[in-house]
């Protein structure tokens, strides 16, 4: 088992980085959506209110 992933690390030890440049990645990526309920946003004003 751990023969296994000395292997997969030996790998990825020798790929290249990734790259950084925009072009590389010309898709929109969508972010997903945080939803927060009723009672915590109450929360979260009641908490802001305290300071």
């Amino acid at each position: 088992m751990s023969s296994l992933r000395l292997d997969r690390v030996a790998r990825a030890a020798v790929r290249p980085a990734p790259s950084i440049h925009f072009e590389d990645y010309p898709r929109e990526v969508h972010k997903s959506e945080v939803r927060v309920s009723a009672a915590a946003a109450r929360l979260a004003g009641a908490l802001y209110q305290l300071d």
